[in-house]
């Protein structure tokens, strides 16, 4: 047994075992540190890499900012859907019974409003009889049946406008679908 004859000796020689063993690794670390060259590719490789993990993040930002504000005003387009169908019922009703100056002003008023909100990305759905039924564009009402053999599985008649805000529905187009 060492001097301490409080403390066992495989304690004491694991504790002798640790010393040399850092010290094995203090001369390890002499020994093996890195030239300057190394520490300094080392160096430009965390800088080339964090720089371009800052453009993709920048990049990144950007393209969900942009997002961001091409749906934002989505609701308030969706609220103005209805007074865009309320000016073509309109529109409908003066052709058939009133005047020509009538007509020419809402049309007018018309014209403006929809070029205002196609200015901001509403589009509507060019959706005409005989077309093919796409569910991702098209709600269908009912089904009727087919006036003519061609109609069959097809569009027959256009209910109510579908419009995309910029590439995203935002109301499909109600359509009567022949059988």
């Amino acid at each position: 047994m060492s001097e301490n004859h409080d403390i066992p000796d495989d304690i004491m020689d694991a504790q002798d075992g640790n010393a040399e063993n850092t010290a094995n690794e203090e001369t390890q670390n002499v020994t093996s540190e890195a030239n300057p060259q190394e520490l300094l590719a080392e160096e430009k490789d965390r800088y080339i890499r964090l720089f371009a993990e800052f453009e993709n993040y920048k990049k990144r930002t950007t393209k969900e900012r942009m997002e961001y504000f091409q749906t934002s005003n989505q609701d308030m387009m969706i609220s103005m859907l209805g007074i865009l169908d309320d000016f073509e019922r309109a529109l409908k009703e003066i052709a058939k019974n009133g005047n020509e100056a009538d007509l020419q002003g809402v049309e007018l008023i018309y014209q403006k409003f929809k070029n205002k909100l196609t200015e901001k990305g509403l589009n509507s759905m060019e959706v005409n009889p005989g077309d093919d039924f796409n569910v991702d564009f098209h709600e269908a009402i009912t089904q009727i049946p087919a006036p003519s053999p061609e109609l069959k599985g097809k569009i027959v008649d256009v209910i109510e406008t579908g419009y995309i805000l910029y590439d995203r529905v935002i109301r499909f187009a109600k359509v009567v679908t022949g059988n």
